[in-house]
């Protein structure tokens, strides 16, 4: 149980905290952060172009801008400072906001910064322990800026999507872009839950054949696994929503028919995880009482075995009684008998196979 929990738990040891007194908008970089790279893509419904920009090269964005209608700069890894500061001075982002880029995790959360809308989300994934990453996504007049904790996969699938023209993030503008990532976050909840789903009927399975003790530890961790990612998801809902019913700018009412559904994902994969949750909880109580019912059929084995053996005991105790057969011919006249030893085990061996037979015609034996 410790080991899966290790990776959310050293996550949670790194958020930092500023000390008391700080300035607000003071950027700081954690020592395990990536190495930074800065991809940019530029497009248009005809063609597109992409590059890797230096942290010289930065303050060519503004020209790219002005030449394509789209221009994505996607930064994997926050190690470099000077350079998501010099992004931030050449596309007048907020330092507030690229505090919360850069001081992570944040709650999912959407803000509007002098024109520039700004949006934070948690991207879950699962390989043997369940990790987040941030995402954080800036949508200015032409110009989309996401922020990734590290090099992965899951953007660069949309990259893929605008170099073969797949979709309609061609033929749309930035906010279709932002709203791209987005779709792409919340669609990631969905398999973490599949294989969350796959766990507990693997978890069921094993209480139902074989209830072990470390179950419960393998059930404990579903749980933290769920409350990690309600925690996630629920802020989220809150985001999409506010960006549905409030006004921000360069949010067209376009792309919100889009925010729509991914509103509605979001709320889907909420009712999952309550099911999930709810799931945890019968499992556990599913443990309790398959460990109930062993214990129950152990004690009714060793009552069984007890009584039968009872009536063996008192013909044993009774045959071994050394009265004086001279005094009384009452007295044991089977010892003297030659068949008395035989017909002591006889009847021995009668009585228990007359118990057993009662027992099993009860129904508590071999049913």
């Amino acid at each position: 149980m410790v080991t899966r929990r290790s990776a959310h738990h050293q996550r949670m040891r790194r958020k930092r905290r500023h000390p008391l007194g700080t300035p607000p908008g003071t950027l700081t970089v954690s020592p395990e952060a990536h190495p930074t790279s800065v991809h940019v893509m530029g497009y248009g419904p005809a063609e597109w172009m992409e590059r890797q920009l230096t942290r010289e090269e930065l303050q060519e964005l503004p020209a790219l801008a002005r030449s394509w209608p789209v221009v994505w700069a996607d930064v994997e890894g926050l190690a470099d400072l000077e350079a998501v500061q010099k992004l931030g001075a050449v596309l007048g982002l907020h330092p507030l906001a690229l505090e919360d880029v850069l001081n992570v995790p944040q709650r999912a959360k959407v803000e509007a910064y002098d024109g520039t809308l700004f949006l934070v989300a948690q991207l879950p994934s699962f390989s043997g322990n369940l990790r987040q990453e941030q995402i954080s996504i800036f949508l200015t007049d032409g110009i989309v800026v996401t922020f990734q904790e590290r090099p992965g996969d899951t953007l660069a699938l949309l990259h893929e999507r605008i170099r073969k023209r797949g979709g309609r993030v061609r033929d749309r503008g930035a906010d279709y872009l932002a709203y791209a990532v987005l779709d792409l976050v919340v669609d990631s909840y969905f398999p973490v839950l599949e294989g969350m789903v796959e766990r507990m009927e693997a978890l069921e399975d094993a209480i139902l054949t074989a209830p072990r003790r470390d179950l419960v530890a393998d059930i404990h961790n579903v749980k933290h696994d769920v409350r990690v990612l309600r925690r996630a998801i629920w802020p989220l809902r809150d985001a999409l929503n506010a960006l549905l019913r409030d006004s921000f700018p360069h949010l067209t009412p376009d792309t919100r028919i889009y925010l729509r559904d991914c509103y509605d994902h979001v709320v889907l994969a909420m009712e999952l995880l309550e099911n999930l949750s709810e799931l945890c909880a019968d499992l556990l109580d599913m443990y309790m009482s398959s460990v109930s019912y062993r214990m129950n059929e152990v004690m009714k084995v060793l009552t069984i075995i007890a009584t039968i053996f009872m009536p063996l005991s008192v013909i044993a105790g009774i045959y071994g009684m050394n009265f004086n057969t001279e005094v009384s011919p009452w007295n044991m006249p089977e010892l003297n008998w030659a068949w008395g030893y035989p017909f002591a085990l006889g009847m021995m061996a009668l009585v228990a196979g007359g118990l057993l037979y009662y027992f099993w015609r009860k129904g508590w034996l071999w049913s």
